[in-house]
């Protein structure tokens, strides 16, 4: 089949750390596409960037941009997306969109296609969801578990990293790390760390030499926004409404790649070497356990890379049906590009058994 016999693919925010992501899986991933087009805001237009090694010029984000698209992947913010991505759609393109406008919408599917694949297929809006990144460091392996084992309960502990708020999270901690790099006694007096870092950029305490039990904005109860998505998408990724989910989102001094501490009950008893099986055999997920030669995921090691890693898998002490585990997971990559390009590969598909 030629580039001319596949479908036309558009990539809405196409300059953004994301979208520079998103370029380089279409880069190296199976090429399903015919036409590539690269968008971005007006400001971006006339840039060129490289995609399948060829350069492509970025045009300006309008309502003729998604003449004769099939698929529209959004990597830009949720009130762009709102208005676009409809737009998208009414001009006969599935709409592929990374932000949290669609998440919870009835009418848009939210997809991890090693998951729920199939729900993809439903898209009453022409709308397709793409997960939160901390969602999708767990969910992943968590289906495969659920599938197997049927999951009742989640209480997580996520460690995120700095490049989940963009890239002033990014510079803001590498500031930061410059202002504390060169001081032996920095972070053992009350205050110090705050005194010597100043601006603390998008995050409500220094991040060098510290941890923030917070990521996102303030909801009811005293709920950040991040919390209430982990709960909330893995529900409904999982087919699971009533599922019980106890979170606490915390910010680390990591540039990129979220961490999460899992603690998971299930309908059945669970053993390691179950789990251990279960999760050696499911796609998109890595097992890296075995602690006795100092084998288990950090995020050092696993950013840059697609998969779930997983590791530190424990039976409970307590709860023989329960389980104990570390998962890590590059936020920029499974947790935003990646899956919003397998969604689509999964749209590109089901276009091409249509004709």
């Amino acid at each position: 089949m030629t580039r001319k016999d596949k479908p036309t693919l558009a990539v809405v925010g196409a300059t953004g750390a994301v979208g520079t992501v998103m370029l380089e899986l279409l880069s190296t991933r199976q090429d399903v596409w015919g036409e590539i087009r690269l968008i971005a805001s007006a400001r971006s237009a006339g840039k060129k960037l490289v995609v399948r090694g060829e350069e492509v010029e970025v045009i300006a984000l309008s309502e003729e941009c998604f003449d004769g698209v099939d698929v529209a992947m959004f990597d830009v913010p949720d009130e762009v997306s709102a208005h676009w991505a409809p737009i998208a759609a009414s001009k006969g393109a599935v709409a592929v969109d990374n932000s949290g406008a669609f998440r919870m919408d009835p009418e848009v599917p939210l997809v991890v296609p090693e998951v729920n694949a199939a729900a993809a297929r439903v898209r009453p809006r022409g709308i397709i969801s793409n997960p939160n990144c901390t969602t999708l460091t767990m969910v992943v392996a968590l289906g495969a578990l659920h599938a197997e084992l049927g999951l009742k309960e989640l209480v997580v502990a996520s460690y995120q990293a700095a490049s989940g708020a963009g890239q002033p999270g990014v510079d803001a901690l590498r500031e930061q790390l410059g202002k504390v790099a060169d001081s032996r006694t920095l972070g053992t007096q009350p205050g110090d760390v705050r005194r010597a870092v100043g601006d603390f950029g998008p995050f409500p305490a220094p991040l060098a030499l510290n941890v923030v039990p917070w990521a996102g904005s303030l909801k009811d109860d005293g709920w950040s926004s991040e919390e209430l998505k982990v709960r909330n998408e893995s529900r409904k990724i999982l087919g699971l409404p009533d599922l019980k989910v106890h979170t606490t989102c915390v910010r680390v001094p990591v540039i990129t790649t979220h961490s999460l501490a899992v603690h998971a009950v299930f309908e059945n008893e669970v053993s390691v070497a179950r789990a251990h099986e279960i999760l050696d055999g499911a796609p998109g997920v890595v097992l890296c356990d075995d602690p006795e030669n100092g084998e288990f995921p950090t995020p050092a090691d696993v950013v840059g890379t697609d998969p779930t890693w997983v590791g530190r898998v424990r039976r409970s002490i307590d709860d023989p049906f329960a389980l104990d585990m570390f998962m890590c997971g590059d936020n920029l990559r499974k947790g935003a590009a990646l899956n919003t390009a397998q969604i689509a590969e999964v749209v590109a598909a089901e276009l091409t058994e249509r004709d």
